[in-house]
């Protein structure tokens, strides 16, 4: 399960040489890359969508079709400019297909309208021939390998540095999902999207566990249309995660500015099932600058808290939310902090904390994190709070993050079983069947186990502190103590011995 589908050796060292091209033409950051590929590949799609319409107006001459090439736009269409010489191709793509994907955004949906502020920034022709190329062969017909392949570019933004900050881990990610286990009726919100890795992962989930979904009208129309909910206020993550989004085969998903923590959530309240999230954790804003509906659960200018307080707002009763948080949130002593975990504890049911090892997000945060899983319910209901303390992920917990096992034997579903030498290099799995069993055998178990549960009662009595620490019972060894008498008999045997000892080498030398 967790490796899926695996790309060619050649598609990928295609990517890598393109990748350096852009290095080598000027173009150094890995989101502007990204964008520039994005943009191409909306351009590739268009064409197939204008080939489909007019086949389809050819065989059925009534049917309604949507053409956006005119006659005098031929030359814009990506089948007609690709096979040019590459200054031909140049001056098509600078000076008429991106003029005319400014203007598009007519049709209303999320990509179009994320185009509109396309700038092309390829600086020379030998570059732009090489990466029309290159997407020239990936097989958009393959939702597998196409989103496999974007994937696979979102990676290198990963490994260049400060743009890191913008991926959770894809087995992290597969982990959350898998706990929460979406359903083809859920409504699915990232308030904090980025390139849409929750939203994507979330997707795959519910075309494998519920195949049969998709062939409902009803439901195929609810998940490529009002399933998935991003929100963002870069407008280039916007286009970059409705790009992933598409390419993984989610027609249009409502992905869209907002300023989360600014604008009041009014017309988003109690709104969805299901919220999945790595919010950024910034530090501070000021009051002014932060809605007014998140102040009133809790008066704080630290996002962490209030990304909380957006979520507590966002979901509908009853609705779920796997988020990380740093490790501030489990235990911060300020007033805000004990509130809003009060909040958590006594307003809605809290039904686990997951520690995981402070290198999960290295090289670009060395901060401590955890995954908090919870449920609104505007009624409390948190009974035993359940605790797992990751201390193996995969992967080295270094800035290098290389691999402990195996391909099959990484994230929450190996392929491969693990043995039991190798949970210790991995611990996703054992966390994923563990959590299930939460209100069963997890509850007998005890405290100095890696997992167990927490009566709410102890928890209040904490101050609602929800370290792992707090509560984790630590192992003595038992040592064996003999009786005093023993030990007695044993020195007065010792006592005689070196006496005779003593007497016997007096004999000897004398």
């Amino acid at each position: 399960m967790g490796t899926r589908h695996v790309i060619t050796g050649e598609l990928k060292s295609k990517i890598d040489r393109v990748w350096d091209a852009f290095w080598s033409g000027g173009i150094s950051n890995p989101l502007e890359v990204i964008e520039q590929i994005t943009y191409l590949l909306f351009i590739k799609r268009l064409d197939e969508i204008e080939t489909r319409e007019r086949k389809k107006a050819e065989r059925f001459p009534n049917a309604q079709v949507t053409f956006r090439f005119g006659p005098n736009q031929e030359e814009l269409r990506w089948s007609s400019f690709k096979d040019r010489d590459p200054e031909t191709v140049y001056k098509i793509v600078a000076h008429k297909v991106f003029p005319y994907l400014q203007q598009l955004g007519s049709d209303g949906s999320t990509y179009s309208q994320h185009m509109r502020d396309a700038r092309f920034t390829i600086p020379s022709a030998a570059l732009l021939a090489r990466v029309v190329d290159m997407i020239d062969q990936i097989p958009m017909a393959d939702r597998d390998t196409k989103g496999d392949l974007y994937e696979y570019m979102l990676s290198k933004i990963a490994t260049a540095g400060h743009n890191g900050q913008f991926r959770t881990s894809r087995h992290i990610i597969q982990l959350m999902v898998e706990m929460m286990a979406p359903t083809p009726t859920d409504e699915i919100c990232d308030p904090a999207c980025g390139t849409a890795g929750f939203l994507v992962e979330a997707g795959e989930y519910v075309r494998r566990v519920h195949p049969n979904a998709l062939l409902d009208v009803k439901q195929r129309t609810h998940f490529h249309e009002s399933m998935f909910h991003g929100f963002d206020f870069d407008g280039m993550m916007l286009r970059i995660g409705s790009m992933n989004m598409l390419l993984h085969g989610i027609e249009n998903p409502v992905i869209h500015y907002r300023d989360s923590l600014a604008e009041n959530v009014s017309d988003e309240s109690d709104k969805y099932s299901l919220i999945l999230a790595n919010p950024p954790f910034k530090g501070s804003l000021d009051y002014e600058s932060t809605s007014k509906d998140l102040q009133q659960i809790v008066k704080t200018k630290q996002t962490e808290l209030l990304f909380l307080a957006l979520f507590l707002r966002l979901l509908k009763p009853g609705g779920r939310a796997a988020v990380i948080v740093p490790d501030g949130v489990l235990s911060g002593p300020s007033r805000a902090h004990k509130e809003l975990r009060r909040i958590l504890i006594e307003d809605h049911k809290l039904d686990g904390v997951v520690k995981l090892p402070s290198g999960t997000f290295r090289p670009y945060s060395g901060v401590s994190t955890a995954i908090l899983l919870f449920t609104k319910t505007n009624s409390g209901g948190t009974d035993n709070v359940w605790f797992y303390e990751v201390t193996a992920d995969g992967w080295s917990l270094d800035d290098k993050r290389v691999p402990l096992l195996p391909a099959e034997k990484l994230g929450p579903l190996p392929d491969m079983a693990l043995a039991e030498e190798e949970h210790a290099k991995n611990n996703l799995p054992d966390a994923l069947a563990r959590w299930f069993q939460r209100d069963g055998d997890e509850l007998q178990r005890a405290r100095t186990k890696q997992s167990f549960c927490v009566p709410k009662a102890d928890i209040v009595e904490k101050s609602y502190n929800l370290s792992l620490s707090q509560y984790k019972e630590i192992v003595h060894e038992e040592v064996e103590y003999r009786a005093p008498l023993a030990i007695l008999m044993d020195l007065e045997r010792l006592e005689s011995d070196i006496g005779q000892g003593i007497s016997n080498l007096k004999a000897m030398l004398g």
